[in-house]
């Protein structure tokens, strides 16, 4: 959704062609958000340095070091502004869920 200069995009999981990918560990699961992420922010004409805010959702904070590993790489440096959270439960029994606010150039 777009507003006011802003793309607000809501929280992306582990979605592909073949369906969700619960089976997946969270490196995997990250890996296929941010691949996602990348795609819709590419149909906007935008990419990661546009990217303002990220929020990400764990099943299980102590999966963070490896979801931010793989977050790292695929957002590059600079990062945006982050926080990450613990929640009592994903959809589809996911275990990380990626939401952003984005500059809309």
């Amino acid at each position: 959704m777009k507003s006011n200069g802003f793309v607000f995009l809501s929280g992306q999981i582990a979605l592909t062609a073949d369906g969700p990918r619960t089976d997946a560990d969270v490196a995997t699961q990250t890996e296929i958000v941010c691949h996602n992420i990348n795609s819709i922010l590419g149909e906007l004409g935008l990419g990661w340095s546009d990217v303002v805010k990220t929020t990400i959702f764990l099943a299980d904070m102590a999966d963070y070091p490896v979801v931010n590993e793989v977050y790292g790489m695929a957002v590059g440096s600079p990062a945006p502004a982050r926080s990450a959270v613990e929640v009592a439960a994903l959809p589809l029994g996911m275990k990380v869920e990626i939401e952003l606010v984005a500059e809309d150039k």
